[in-house]
């Protein structure tokens, strides 16, 4: 049931059976969870609300039209992104504060504790998020109430993403970009960067780190077969291996690469619609996969004569890998500051829990002050106040130093001679 005003409390589906089965029943069991998942997320309709003047009794001026583009004007229209947050026992905190480094009121947040949170964490967040004036009045902000397991080494991370995509489908029909991000995530550049940069862009690119150099994955990650007890148990378990490998397909390639990306609302629709059957042939085999979010959206776009020539191969993340055998980002911290900065990059990650660099990153590139949204041009409040307890057109933005580093990054990585090179490579 949704609930109004903000945040809204959604319903997610679980389905539970016992956990002591033959290996076969649970094997067909995730299967066709991940499939009832997929035909549920397709049946979501598109519905948008918008309201053109917003006014709160404890604030001085409201005023402005969002969400509409002025069709004399030559410059770019404002596009809009969907961000799926997610994050576990303990995260409410570090959602909170990655909410506010990334509100804008043109975009779309949907919040979710996994079933690691109790039930109290999420209530509490839903309430918090009801008390702040500007979360409320634009209606942009939601919280899933009923939520689900996501275990990362497991394909239910993949039953969730795409139950959040299917939620901020039908929430608003007005968003571009899909971002899902960890609360270990944080961005390095405001949104009015970033917005101003995507407004120029081509709204059918995708943002994805992918390869198809399986290597070391091959016996670890893509042969052995697995049951992800997230998608039918409702309580906290472990995710079960077979003793059996299973050869590689050979219907399709593989390709891997990083879990968070920037995906087209097309390709998201295209995942979750199920306008092809790419995708749930892809759902059935990677149900029982290892770490199976690293692979299928690279997969999926890659596979797609749609979508193959749309990919970017960067997911616009800073990350740094560990020494040697380097198969997992390490955290980042304060001697990283500057090359993150120089990257380009629009988010980096993993961060630790409240490390000094996210205080460092709110003040010298975000101008955030402790326990406050990130200025924007639709904030009209005084500077030495909060200057988003005033709010005007949501359409106008104030981009600074970001949006340059930004725009040199993305000129590279669309560059003629790297766009094309890097696309869905087939070694």
């Amino acid at each position: 049931m949704l609930h109004t005003p903000l945040p809204t409390s959604l319903q997610a589906t679980a389905t539970t059976s016992k956990e002591k089965k033959k290996l076969y029943s649970l094997l067909v069991t995730s299967i066709v969870f991940l499939i009832f998942i997929f035909f549920v997320s397709s049946s979501s309709s598109g519905s948008s609300s918008s309201s053109s003047l917003h006014y709160h009794k404890k604030h001085r001026l409201i005023l402005g039209v969002r969400n509409q583009a002025d069709p004399n004007s030559v410059s770019p229209s404002l596009p809009s992104i969907a961000y799926f947050i997610t994050g576990c026992d303990g995260d409410s905190n570090r959602l909170l504060r990655l909410l506010f480094s990334l509100y804008h009121p043109n975009n779309q947040y949907l919040l979710h504790l996994d079933l690691t949170a109790s039930q109290s964490q999420r209530d509490q967040l839903a309430l918090t998020i009801q008390s702040i004036p500007v979360f409320r009045d634009f209606q942009n902000v939601n919280v899933i109430g009923k939520a689900d397991f996501a275990y990362l080494q497991g394909s239910s991370a993949i039953a969730s993403t795409l139950h959040g995509a299917s939620i901020l489908l039908r929430l608003s029909m007005h968003w571009d970009w899909f971002i899902n991000l960890s609360a270990a995530d944080y961005p390095l550049v405001t949104q009015d960067d970033l917005l101003h940069i995507l407004s120029f862009l081509p709204k059918d690119l995708n943002f994805v780190n992918h390869t198809n150099y399986i290597g070391w994955r091959e016996s670890f990650r893509m042969k052995p077969i697995i049951v992800d007890p997230g998608l039918y148990i409702s309580e906290k378990s472990y995710v079960f291996y077979a003793t059996q490998k299973r050869e590689l397909p050979n219907a399709y390639r593989l390709f891997t690469g990083l879990s968070s990306a920037v995906l087209s609302r097309k390709f998201v629709e295209f995942c979750v619609f199920g306008s092809d059957n790419l995708p749930r042939i892809l759902l059935m085999y990677f149900s029982n996969m290892p770490s199976s979010q690293t692979n299928y959206f690279q997969t999926a776009l890659c596979n797609s004569r749609e979508f193959n020539k749309t990919v970017v191969n960067h997911n616009l993340q800073y990350l740094s890998w560990d020494d040697p055998p380097k198969q997992k980002p390490r955290t980042l911290g304060s001697s990283d500051f500057d090359d993150m900065i120089k990257s380009g990059a629009a988010f980096g990650t993993p961060f630790p829990l409240d490390d000094p660099v996210l205080d460092r990153i709110d003040k010298e590139v975000l101008n955030r002050g402790t326990g406050r949204i990130v200025p924007g041009g639709w904030c009209l409040g005084e500077a030495d106040d909060d200057p988003c307890s005033v709010w005007g057109d949501g359409n106008a933005l104030w981009p600074g130093k970001g949006s340059r580093r930004l725009e040199k990054r993305l000129v590279e990585l669309l560059s003629k001679e790297v766009f094309h090179s890097h696309q869905c490579i087939i070694e």
